[in-house]
């Protein structure tokens, strides 16, 4: 474990550069051309097994040991998203509207280096290591689940994943033996109502009026119908009926996403929206057209290889905490890699504990301490070395 901590500390200022260099060449969710190439070419000068167009976008790249035992799978994807970076920082993104706002630059970079620490060690590794850049993490359905049905988990006994988190202080791990992210679904309503004047509302069926109703009722699902202990989230994000100052809609549009760890849950929660959605709009006169998409499921860790993690992470170089983290009703399609097979997924903590400021993910001005990709390579890499001693 030291050994490989010392490689990954020699090679830092590398893992820095890629972040960078990626950072300030962002492509958005199944639009990755230029990202997945550099990966492949990075993991072909070291040598490895290479399978490129994975699911689509994805690559996968496997190491092989000196030794036969397990294989364990590590994951990083790669993805943009659709926001113009805000920061006055040397590594900007020079793509106008697009940036790296979740850290999947800082993924991808400690993930390269770290293939490339152990790529130097495969003479002591008794198993294989196989290598996942996955495209399109940001947007459902995602890059997982293609690049599963198309192979990349063949021959692989567990995975493991991070996410460098930028509002969890650099140093610490977050993890759960179980609920570690949500489930993520969306939905859109199309309310159909009667436009009219202004000044005649007793003549029309305000769009506007029954899509606030709308609004309304949904809070009271998870208030008054879903059990207090299981979490849920109904957020309405957009709410769309433009005209005239002095007309009344005849139709509004209705976005937003719901958040569930419990599939009872999320299923009870779409019958209800439906039943609220349509009682509302015929109580006015008017109609609806509900829309409901599942998105990621929940991500839910196995116990046994969470533990597993702790105890690895407690005991790798540069971490100074390791805590069990409240489940986050963010989504993440890493979940589909737990589904398929026994791993675990955890924070890697990336605050800067200078910075006045520490800005939350998809925010303009996001950035993380690059020092936690040293941090999240090294946990990883201990996961993998451990894993051939048992």
């Amino acid at each position: 474990m030291n050994q490989l901590h010392k490689k990954l500390s020699d090679y830092y200022p590398e893992m820095v550069e890629i972040r960078r260099y990626l950072h300030q060449h962002p492509e958005l969710s199944f639009e990755e051309v230029e990202t997945p190439a550099y990966i492949a070419n990075y993991h072909k000068n070291l040598g490895h097994e290479i399978r490129e167009q994975v699911g689509g976008r994805g690559v996968v790249a496997k190491l092989k040991g000196a030794k036969p035992g397990p294989t364990i799978a590590l994951r990083a994807d790669f993805d943009a998203l659709p926001i113009q970076d805000a920061k006055d920082v040397p590594y900007k993104s020079t793509v106008d509207g697009v940036m790296h706002a979740c850290g999947h630059d800082g993924h991808t970079a400690l993930l390269l280096v770290l293939a490339k620490a152990l790529n130097e060690m495969s003479g002591q590794l008794h198993g294989d290591v196989v290598f996942i850049h996955q495209f399109a993490e940001e947007l459902a359905p995602g890059g997982a689940k293609p690049m599963i049905e198309d192979g990349c988990l063949d021959g692989v006994d567990v995975i493991y994943g991070t996410h460098l988190w930028a509002t969890t202080p650099l140093g610490k791990i977050e993890y759960n033996e179980g609920p570690l992210m949500a489930a993520a679904d969306r939905f859109k309503i199309t309310i159909q109502g009667k436009g009219g004047h202004g000044a005649q509302p007793h003549h029309t069926k305000d769009a506007i009026v029954i899509g606030s109703q709308i609004v309304q009722s949904l809070q009271n699902i998870v208030s008054r119908r879903v059990d207090p202990l299981d979490p849920a989230v109904i957020t309405i994000a957009s709410f769309k009926a433009l005209n005239a100052f002095n007309v009344i809609a005849d139709k509004a549009e209705l976005e937003g996403t719901v958040r569930t760890f419990d599939e009872n849950v999320q299923a009870q929660i779409q019958k209800d929206m439906a039943e609220v959605i349509q009682g509302v709009a015929a109580s006015f006169g008017a109609t609806a057209k509900f829309e409901y998409v599942p998105g990621y499921p929940a991500l839910i860790n196995h116990e046994k290889e969470a533990r597993f993690l702790h105890g690895v992470a407690e005991k790798s170089k540069g971490i100074e905490e390791v805590e069990h983290a409240k489940p986050q009703m963010g989504g993440e399609d890493f979940s589909y890699y737990l589904r398929n097979m026994k791993g675990a997924f955890f924070f890697t903590g990336a605050q800067n504990p200078d910075w006045e400021i520490s800005y939350p993910h998809h925010h303009p001005n996001f950035d993380i301490d690059e020092r936690a990709m040293l941090h999240g390579a090294t946990v990883l890499g201990n996961l993998v070395l451990e894993t051939f001693k048992d």
